[in-house]
């Protein structure tokens, strides 16, 4: 009987092991420029591209890792955003919600 017990633990805590490691991979997931949440903010991964034509208030220091929504440490080269549930930003981009850390 121990045996079967054993097996079954060991069975459930793979299974358990993959379902953690599939949702962390979901929830690593960038968020892609071309997402209509992200067109609609302006979003760009990357602070030098964004069209300053369309955003003349855009500053090169304003960046995603010194935004207060950004939930990454200054220092990650991505983290998340309230905004994009479930996706990381590139910690070098900029949406026109960025909002001054502090």
């Amino acid at each position: 009987m121990k045996q079967t017990n054993r097996r079954v633990f060991m069975m459930q805590v793979a299974l358990g092991s993959t379902a953690l490691a599939a949702q962390q991979a979901m929830a690593q997931a960038m968020v892609n420029e071309k997402d209509p949440q992200a067109a609609a903010l302006g979003y760009a991964a990357d602070t030098t591209k964004v069209d300053a034509k369309k955003f003349p208030k855009h500053a090169a220091a304003q960046k995603c890792n010194n935004c207060a929504l950004y939930q990454g440490k200054a220092t990650d080269p991505a983290g998340g955003c309230p905004l994009f549930a479930g996706k990381q930003v590139a910690g070098n981009g900029w949406c026109s919600a960025y909002a001054k850390k502090g």
